[in-house]
């Protein structure tokens, strides 16, 4: 196996791949590398851990086709390390040659036999705004659980809606909720549910793409950007009744500029410490933050707003109320609330295709 390229097209094929391989490899070592293949002048890098596959194809001079692992870690440090310019990449009987200028680099290899083969996935493929896509998915994957224990909760529901599709994604302390109307992917009333791993990865490829394509199997999900194609497996499991956890009466409704109030929360959030919420006065003249933590000190912020309600103080993770306001679309954001125990919800002025709901902390 022999090609060369530029450095550039190598660094992006191996640090695009790596993020789907097996910390260490799993329970096949080979999967902590990353799988190369040259045919013609057509160079394809897999990486996966098996539940997610991720493929680039670069065209390279190719002189001699064949295939090998390559240690994902050091062959992706290796290739970022070295000055811009062309790379020679050998194959033989002695490993791996990694040439570049006055840079040799010679590494131990896996045999590609024992690599898993993937099957092509299959699905009726649907293109769709590249830009629009990455925004949703940057609003709703914050929302969806870290903890392996509830997996039905690491995922993205995607949900076929009468005027278009929706994804959901919640982790039980806050729900985010974005349409995509007139898009169709979804047969009606069908659903899918997608692990928010994967999908942070296609928001991270999308960059600049102009289009996105989806093919959605019985069991995984395929996603094609330009030459970048990720395939994931599905969740199995019935995604929560979130429609049931959307309060239909909010009688407590404050307008803020959302600009102001993130950055209030971002100040008044140094002393809520040790898990310490910030609290939300709300009244007729506006709006005060509230952070206290014993033995530490307090934080006091207003901030212009108009309210309309009862007074009402609400107790919010800050963190969790900064995802929202960082990922809602405009210049004004509105908080509907009804007790100071019962969920709340933050919407777009103008904008009512992005929900965040949140659940308050208790405080005495």
């Amino acid at each position: 196996m022999k090609f060369r390229c530029e450095r550039d097209v190598l660094d992006r094929a191996f640090s695009i791949t790596r993020r789907a391989v097996a910390g260490r490899g799993g329970t096949l070592q080979v999967l902590s590398g990353l799988h190369l293949e040259l045919k013609g002048n057509t160079l394809t890098v897999v990486g996966s851990d098996l539940d997610l596959v991720v493929r680039v194809t670069a065209e390279v001079g190719g002189e001699q086709d064949g295939s090998v692992v390559l240690s994902a870690q050091l062959g992706a440090e290796i290739v970022r390390a070295l000055d811009s310019g062309q790379v020679e990449f050998t194959v033989d009987d002695d490993g791996a040659s990694v040439v570049s200028g006055r840079s040799d680099f010679r590494l131990r290899v896996m045999s590609a036999e024992e690599y898993p083969r993937f099957d092509e996935p299959g699905g009726e493929s649907v293109t769709l705004d590249a830009s629009v896509v990455a925004d949703a998915l940057d609003q709703v994957i914050k929302a969806a659980s870290i903890d392996d224990a509830r997996q039905i909760l690491t995922g993205v529901l995607m949900a076929a809606e009468a005027d278009g599709l929706r994804f959901v994604a919640t982790d039980s302390y806050r729900l985010a909720v974005r349409d995509l109307p007139g898009t169709a992917v979804l047969g009606r009333d069908q659903t899918v549910l997608v692990p928010s791993r994967a999908l942070d990865m296609v928001g991270k490829i999308l960059g600049d793409a102009e289009e996105l394509t989806i093919r959605l199997g019985e069991r995984d999900a395929t996603f094609e950007v330009d030459d970048v194609q990720v395939v994931t497996r599905l969740i199995e499991g019935e995604f929560p009744n979130y429609r049931g956890l959307i309060p239909d009466d909010h009688p407590n409704v404050l307008v803020v500029d959302r600009l102001a109030l993130q950055e209030a929360v971002r100040r008044v959030r140094i002393l809520a410490q040790e898990s310490t919420p910030v609290r939300l006065s709300m009244s007729a003249e506006g709006l005060e933050l509230v952070a206290i933590t014993q033995d530490v000190g307090q934080a006091h912020e207003s901030v212009d707003a108009t309210y309309e309600g009862a007074d009402l103080t609400v107790a919010f993770n800050p963190q969790f109320l900064l995802d929202g306001l960082e990922v809602s679309p405009g210049e004004e954001v509105r908080l509907e609330t009804s007790e100071a125990s019962k969920p709340a919800v933050l919407r777009s002025i103008g904008d009512e295709q992005f929900l965040y709901l949140l659940m308050p902390v208790r405080v005495s």
